[in-house]
């Protein structure tokens, strides 16, 4: 009698939740460093955020900071901070800059355990402004670099390249409290810079963006499998499982052998880089392949508010307190 009250207790309780109080309380779960654990005698870490930052060019005036808050999103609750051209060199360390020529803008904010990485290009008064790096790009390149559970949106007020927005996503992380390792930043932001070749080749394709990023997250995810089994790949194995994903992505003879030779280079330097020995890594970067390899445009996230805007973090703290309540009606059923 007491198994088929509780299971008609648990059917009206999975009824009434519908399907949105569970996800909602999931929130809660994971908003901080997540320690992870490896086979190898060497371990890594993949982070998330507490709150919601935004990161402004140095290069970026103050007079054009109200229309990039309104671009972005942004409202009182972003904790503000600036990109100079010193945190370039610190977090992406590929020759210098000035902050006269720090201008993309970021912001970014934690959302769902699971979600992955997520990233819009806003246009900056009716102008496409980034004009090199594309969504899927930052995306893979943050997941890579240690970075999961974010929306990030990248603009700005003038037209630039956008290699320098990761900064700003480095810079919030670290303002956060989540020091990410500069092995894994280098070898990302390598990753970066050898998919544009191939992007900028295929610059007519919309989709050939989301399908690269997603082949090369899957060779990430099998060259860190392979080193936590014990097997470290060399880079004719890695020439041949880019190849293969190239193929499953139904792009392989879109991405000439030079480029291909280039992207095998920085996988290497990721092989060798603290974060493939991290199992957390081969789970996250799950969910930011599955954004990136069906996505188009610069928009990844239609979502139109913040995960911890006011409102969503009533609604869940208001779905959390219900659903314990709930559990807790369970419990006394049988005590």
């Amino acid at each position: 009698m007491k198994k088929r009250t509780l299971m008609t207790t648990l059917m009206v309780a999975a009824l009434l939740c519908g399907g949105a109080v569970v996800p909602a309380v999931q929130v809660h779960a994971d908003t901080t460093t997540q320690a992870s654990s490896s086979s190898s005698s060497t371990t890594s870490t993949t982070h998330t955020i507490s709150k919601s930052y935004v990161v402004y060019g140095a290069g970026a005036p103050e007079s054009a900071y109200s229309t990039l808050n309104s671009t972005m999103g942004v409202d009182s609750s972003f904790e503000k901070l600036t990109a100079t051209a010193s945190d370039y060199e610190k977090y992406i360390g590929n020759g210098t800059t000035t902050n006269a020529a720090m201008i993309s803008s970021v912001a970014i904010a934690p959302s769902d355990p699971g979600s992955g990485v997520r990233v819009n290009i806003k246009k900056y008064d009716d102008e496409s402004n980034i004009t090199q790096v594309k969504a899927q790009q930052y995306a893979m390149v943050a997941q890579m670099a240690g970075v999961t559970d974010v929306t990030i949106v990248v603009t700005a007020n003038r037209a630039v390249s956008g290699e320098s927005a990761l900064t700003g996503v480095y810079k919030a992380l670290a303002a956060d409290g989540q020091n990410l390792d500069s092995q894994n930043t280098s070898a990302a932001n390598q990753v970066l810079d050898a998919t544009q070749g191939a992007i900028n080749e295929n610059s007519g394709d919309s989709s050939y963006p989301g399908k690269l990023m997603a082949a090369v997250g899957n060779v990430s995810k099998q060259v860190a499998q392979d080193k936590q089994d014990g097997q470290t790949d060399d880079s004719a194995q890695i020439q041949a499982l880019l190849t293969k994903a190239l193929e499953n992505q139904g792009i392989a003879s879109k991405t000439s052998s030079s480029a291909q030779t280039t992207i095998v280079n920085a996988l290497i330097a990721f092989r060798d880089s603290p974060i493939s020995s991290s199992k957390t890594y081969v789970n996250n970067v799950t969910n930011t392949i599955n954004n990136v390899k069906n996505s188009t445009g610069d928009l990844m996230n239609k979502a139109k508010n913040w995960a911890n805007s006011e409102a969503a973090k009533t609604a869940v703290k208001d779905a959390q307190n219900w659903f314990q309540k709930l559990i807790a009606w369970i419990q006394n059923l049988f005590n």
